[in-house]
């Protein structure tokens, strides 16, 4: 508690330059744990604190609700309330899309780019259960829509360099509309070599090269009616992961959907009814790395068909929501290894044994104006959920470890949350509880020696469990006083049934130099806790202070600390701005990881603190705008690791950036 109070004391004298996640919000009223980042790239009035070319990856990071789990320079796994993927939902304009990577090398995020984007909607615990089940909160990422209206059409052209890895970026854009037609079509290039860390150490097998093309197109079919098309070609290439034993020559996806939209009907508000699918392929191999005991290739495929309808009704003081939603997934993985003596026969299995899961559910969510300072927000959802293994051989071997496992199992979901929330002048306050389900993830269930490297250990999935339940707590304290912003908000989870790996000591490992093997399996309970401090002050009208300080906890029922839970954190900036021209420092930091889980194979992180600064100037030429943005992160090239830097690989040190932005209309 001592290093809590002495950043909170530090929080007091610097402030995080947040700017790149600003929402737009009426900062009357609290905002129920929700966060809006914005993309907008092509509105370059909404440029921000972050490079304008950066990564969907480092617009998370700027999330006081995300941190990013680093396994290399490419392709974070993003973790709300310090739960990882399993705990949480992760959709693409509400659409359902899963990884095809066992090692999840491959995160839902990982297959767009900030030019498919408008915003990225974040949304804690069971506030994020609008498009699926969920524990630790829900990630939509929206794409870039055009509306109707007058004939308008622009052109951006992008450029972006940085220093650290000769890393490059390319883009373009083409944006139309007019009375019954819209169009946004966009490419991104981008490609990188090796990065290196503080003190100027090369980070082996961290390049990647990526590639992505998306187009949306809406026709207005009546005068509240549209049918609205898009699509998502996303392919990736020679992808190193420095933190694991081996890396990817492949990850690629379709995203496909097609809706109909209405509004203003009789009494719905809005009505909107989406058809998707998407097919994701990812291939992981080791053949670009020295001395490898035993080659192995590891494939996986993830396919995901799916619908939902949502209706917008606004009813006297009632603000309601409808989603019905179904989607049918097939996740299979294989690995074949090839022995090192040719005589030596191949060795084949199904890591993921060709697993079909079926979801339908409801969803309802119910804002009710108590009065013109209070508000009740009631969310519910109650879902069905079908697994069925489909592989006779993949089942046959999990029979092995559960001889009377079936191939198919029946599931029911269900959530609830409540948040009251009253304004008091200039002082607003809200609570809320909640609680929540969710089954166990496809390698929870059915996986087959998944080897992990974060703790040496194989996995194997187990079909029994239960599934995982939460209790939640939650509230936010928001005061606003001329240009001072001041929150804190707080959530608290008791999760039974909560679903980890444990040591099987009477099993073999399949990988050589394993440690041995786990089986996932349901403790009693544990509990997680996170906190956050936010203050923001504008004075003498260009300058803008803005910092955070975050603390978290995590414990199993044994009194044992969690794995992956952030130490104290802090982030901290001063921002300038006057008409085209604007200025930022920011330093982010955290302390040294005191409550490291070790007997979860974690250990522990340093304290460290680094140093950023850019400035921009928006230029204009008649109808033509240009943004330049340049910039160092890391100005000390500190060499360090965070907790969420698997295997404590070193993140990147200094690193000068450029990015340009033209825009033509």
């Amino acid at each position: 508690m001592k290093n809590l109070f002495t950043l909170i004391l530090l929080f007091s004298l610097f402030s995080e330059l947040s700017l790149a996640q600003e929402s737009e919000i009426d900062t009357t009223q609290i905002v129920n744990l929700d966060e809006v980042i914005l993309i907008g790239k092509r509105d370059l009035k909404k440029e921000k604190s972050i490079k304008p070319l950066a990564s969907i990856d480092e617009y998370l990071e700027e999330s006081n609700k995300i941190t990013m789990i680093k396994r290399g320079n490419y392709a974070w796994e993003p973790a709300i309330n310090n739960m990882v993927s399993d705990r949480i939902s992760v959709t693409i304009d509400g659409m359902q899309i899963f990884g095809a990577c066992t090692d999840k090398m491959d995160p839902i995020t990982s297959y767009v780019d900030i030019s498919n984007l408008a915003e990225v909607h974040i949304k804690s615990g069971q506030q994020g259960t609008e498009n699926g089940a969920t524990i630790g909160g829900g990630i939509d990422m929206k794409l870039q829509k055009s509306d109707f209206g007058e004939e308008l059409w622009d052109i951006g052209i992008d450029s972006g360099f940085e220093t650290n890895g000769n890393a490059t970026i390319f883009s373009s854009e083409f944006n139309y509309k007019n009375e019954k037609l819209f169009s946004n079509s966009d490419v991104m290039y981008r490609k990188s070599g090796n990065y290196y860390a503080g003190g100027n150490k090369e980070v082996l097998f961290s390049q990647y090269e990526k590639f992505n093309i998306s187009t949306v197109l809406g026709y207005k079919t009546s005068e509240n009616g549209a049918i609205i098309g898009s699509f998502i070609f996303d392919k990736a290439t020679d992808i190193g992961y420095p933190a694991l034993p081996m890396d990817v020559s492949l990850a690629q996806a379709m995203i496909g959907s097609v809706s109909y939209t209405h509004k203003n009907m009789a009494l719905i508000n809005n009505w909107e009814t989406k058809l998707y699918m998407n097919s994701v392929e990812h291939v992981m191999d080791d053949s670009q790395r020295p001395d490898v005991i035993i080659h192995m290739d590891m494939p996986g495929w993830s396919d995901t068909y799916g619908f939902y309808s949502k209706a917008k009704v606004n009813k006297d003081k009632h603000e309601l929501l409808f989603n019905i939603n179904s989607y049918y997934n097939k996740s299979l993985a294989e690995m074949t290894m090839y022995p090192n003596n040719p005589n030596e026969n191949e060795m084949f299995m199904l890591t993921w044994p060709d697993v079909r899961t079926w979801y339908s559910g409801v969803y309802a969510e119910d804002n009710f104006r108590l009065s013109e300072k209070e508000n009740l927000k009631i969310t519910s959802r109650v879902g069905f959920q079908n697994e069925r293994v489909a592989d006779e051989f993949g089942l046959n071997s999990l029979r092995i470890f559960y001889p009377d496992m079936e191939a198919s199992q029946n599931r029911f979901l269900m959530s609830f949350s409540s948040a009251y929330e009253i304004k008091i002048k200039k002082l607003s306050l809200m609570i809320g509880t909640a609680y929540g389900e969710r089954a166990p993830s496809v390698s929870e269930g059915y996986g087959f020696y998944l080897f992990n490297s974060y703790d040496n250990f194989d996995y194997i999935g187990n079909p029994y469990l239960n599934k995982e339940q939460s209790l939640e707590f939650n509230g936010e304290v928001r005061y606003n006083l001329k240009g001072l912003t001041f929150s804190i908000e707080a959530s608290y989870f008791h999760m039974n049934n909560y679903i980890i790996g444990q040591i099987d000591p009477t099993l073999s490992p399949m990988t050589i130099g394993a440690s041995g093997v786990k089986i996932y399996s349901a403790l009693d309970y544990a509990t997680i806790f996170d906190a956050n401090l936010n203050v923001s002050y504008l004075f003498l009208g260009n300058w803008k202070l803005d910092g955070s300080v975050g603390y978290s906890y995590g414990k199993d029922n044994f009194g044992e600390n969690l794995p992956l839970i952030s130490p104290v954190s802090y982030k901290a900036g001063i921002n300038y701005k006057k008409n085209l021209f604007q200025a930022e420092i920011n330093m982010e930091g955290a302390s040294k990881q005191y409550d490291y889980a070790a007997d979860y194979g974690e250990d522990q992180s340093e304290a460290y603190t680094v140093f950023n600064a850019s400035t921009s100037y928006n230029f204009y030429f008649g109808s033509h705008k240009m943004f330049a943005k340049a910039g160092i992160s890391n100005i000390f090239d500190t060499f360090y690791s965070t907790f969420a830097d698997w295997n404590n690989i070193p993140r990147m040190g200094r690193n000068v950036f450029l990015n340009l932005t033209y825009l033509i209309k």
